[in-house]
């Protein structure tokens, strides 16, 4: 095939490529309209589709309306009311602002405007267009104020786009989506979804913190409410809220993830590399977390003119961004301690009563008392597990360590029987009871009835002493007998020469030694065994994406996690009623105590309604 001359495109073909870029199927079209709507401040929207949005979509809003004069040139491409020069790019604080949506709609379906900006109904004007011609007509129509937009029959002059949609249910379903993080976004907004005229789903409008709860509750249900943990924090211009999932509510799939970025809803990868090493020690297994999480920062901190669709956003200071909601995500998930788990809160006063159906909620199983997978079976040998951990390895530390800050005050626990308090003195794990086949121990709290794996609970304590003793120590380097010669690309060296100052902070010596060449002279003792080319590469290779390594720390952590397992009691030990106490105070003060090492929940609850229900009490 020759290449003829070039030319210039015609308006039509132009738009019917720009449309490829923006409208991708009907939960496409709906998004940029939701996001026309509010930026016009509409507080009611309807939304009604026919054949999951294929045949027909009709979105009517309470805003602003466009003025008669204005409604041709809605339609043009490259027309808007949102930004007037670059400085408005630079900062812009509305969700649309290319002045596309609109022209591309029309060139791929029957597009009608009814819109009104006067309280005189007989005021209101209907534009039209379709597809081929782009011929915008105007004419009279009545409408209160506000903006009704209906797209017939998408896709119908391409009919090569409409083979790649899904089933009526599945296109459905991505608009329900669409609606869905909309709404999360925007709880002062009243949303009405309908299908056929049918209402499926109304969310109520409220401006209020539990406003928004209740949303939350309504869209992502009552089961992740109970097991999430609310993030509020701001600090250098950064604001981070919302509530993030514990990790026994972990999920199969990405399902439950919704970041925010001023309003905006954004999959960005510096978001998702900092949740992800924010979970890191928890989540293991291919598992996902759930969150809902709103940032808000200076509109001039961040691009969002990277991508057609919007969902990308380009920040000015990434390793600022990154490291801001890295450490309030960890925080936020350590802090959390058996008291705010084994006393869960009352949501009944926050429910929705006109929410999401159940198809958007998730579907409470009860609790599951999950069962042990530990093949550990033999005994222990010595005297009390619990009177010292497991010591830091001298080589690991810079001048040794410290074994005494290391030792385990477990056995030193005030209480030395099983005598057990009432009312207000009861722990939040309650007082041991019994040790059920040298693996379970049965305790008793206010609520009802703990049961705790004790080898997955010690695991995680000596665990966390052992990561706050290498926090607290520098780390040795060990010298390698002769320095390894590594070639990097354009960008590693790029990274190399950014970030050179973290290299020694991870007890790395990189010295460069050409223009894509570096010697790698020296590597933390724990990791003398590894392989130190793969290392800095893999450090350079994170550096260069997010601007953030954790490759050092991760490997770290992972011999040290693997240490403590070695270290903690085993099943078929006997306790006694002492050392269980003893371990369960330890619990209750240690970080990341929910879960072992290995991502299994150290403790479950049974309350005393869940226990009446086992045996039909009160029937």
């Amino acid at each position: 095939m020759s290449i003829g001359k070039i030319k210039q495109l015609d308006n039509r073909l132009a738009n019917q490529i720009a449309a490829g870029e923006v409208v991708e199927r009907p939960a496409s079209v709906v998004k940029e309209l939701l996001e026309n709507a509010l930026d016009a401040g509409a507080t009611v929207i309807t939304i009604d589709v026919d054949e999951g949005g294929v045949k027909s979509i009709r979105i009517t809003d309470n805003g602003t309306g466009i003025a008669a004069d204005e409604l041709p040139l809605a339609l043009a491409r490259h027309a808007t009311s949102k930004i007037a020069s670059i400085d408005d790019l630079e900062a812009v604080v509305t969700l649309g602002f290319r002045g596309e949506a609109l022209a591309s709609i029309a060139s791929v379906s029957k597009l009608s405007v009814t819109s009104n900006t006067a309280e005189n109904p007989s005021q209101g004007q209907v534009a039209r267009c379709e597809g081929r011609e782009m011929q915008v007509t105007v004419s009279p129509a009545a409408h209160p104020r506000g903006t009704t937009l209906e797209i017939r029959d998408l896709f119908y002059n391409t009919p090569a786009r409409r083979k790649f949609l899904r089933t009526e249910r599945t296109e459905l379903g991505r608009v329900e989506e669409v609606v869905k993080r909309t709404a999360l976004a925007r709880p002062d907004v009243t949303f009405v979804l309908s299908r056929n005229g049918k209402v499926l789903h109304r969310l109520t409008a409220g401006t209020s913190e539990h406003d928004l709860q209740r949303r939350v509750i309504g869209i992502c249900g009552e089961p992740f409410a109970r097991e999430s943990v609310v993030v509020d924090r701001v600090a250098h211009g950064l604001s981070l809220r919302g509530w993030v999932g514990l990790p026994t509510f972990s999920r199969s799939q990405a399902d439950l993830q919704y970041f925010f970025v001023n309003g905006r809803v954004v999959k960005d990868k510096v978001i998702t590399h900092a949740v992800r090493q924010a979970y890191r020690d928890v989540l293991y297994g291919g598992r996902h977390p759930a969150y809902v999480l709103f940032l808000e920062l200076d509109a001039n901190r961040v691009d969002v003119n990277v991508h057609p669709t919007k969902h990308e956003v380009r920040f000015r200071d990434s390793r600022a961004v990154h490291g801001f909601v890295f450490s309030t995500l960890g925080r936020a998930l350590a802090d959390v301690r058996p008291a705010d788990i084994a006393n869960p809160v009352n949501l009944d006063q926050v429910s929705e009563p006109q929410v999401f159906d159940t198809q958007f909620q998730q579907v409470s199983m009860g609790l599951e008392i999950p069962r042990g997978t530990d093949s550990l079976s033999e005994p222990a040998v010595g005297a009390n597990p619990f009177h010292e951990s497991l010591p830091l390895p001298a080589a690991f530390i810079a001048g040794g360590s410290d074994r005494g800050a290391l030792r385990s005050d477990m056995g030193q626990t005030s209480l030395q029987s099983g005598a057990a308090p009432h009312g207000s003195d009861v722990p939040p794990l309650g007082f041991a009871i019994a040790h059920l086949h040298g693996t379970y121990i049965v305790a008793q709290n206010a609520a009802g009835m703990i049961l705790v794996d004790a080898h997955a609970a010690h695991e995680r304590i000596t665990y966390e002493r052992l990561k706050a003793a290498r926090a607290t120590a520098s780390i040795a380097s060990q010298p390698l007998l002769v320095p390894m010669p590594l070639t990097l690309t354009t960008a590693e060296m790029g990274a190399y020469e950014e970030f050179s100052d973290l290299f020694s902070q991870l007890g790395l010596v990189v010295d460069a030694a050409g223009d894509y060449t570096v010697l790698i002279r020296e590597v933390p003792v724990i990791l003398a065994r590894d392989n130190a080319g793969n290392l800095v590469r893999d450090v350079l290779c994170d550096l260069a994406e997010v601007g953030h390594s954790d490759r050092l720390s991760a490997r770290m952590d992972e011999i040290l996690a693997t240490m403590a397992c070695h270290g903690s009691v085993r099943a078929n030990r006997s306790l006694s009623i002492a050392e269980m106490n003893a371990l369960l105070r330890d619990m209750e003060i240690t970080e990341n105590s929910g879960q072992c090492n290995h991502a299994r929940p150290t403790w479950v609850q049974l309350r005393h309604d869940e226990l009446d229900k086992l045996f039909l009490r009160g029937r």
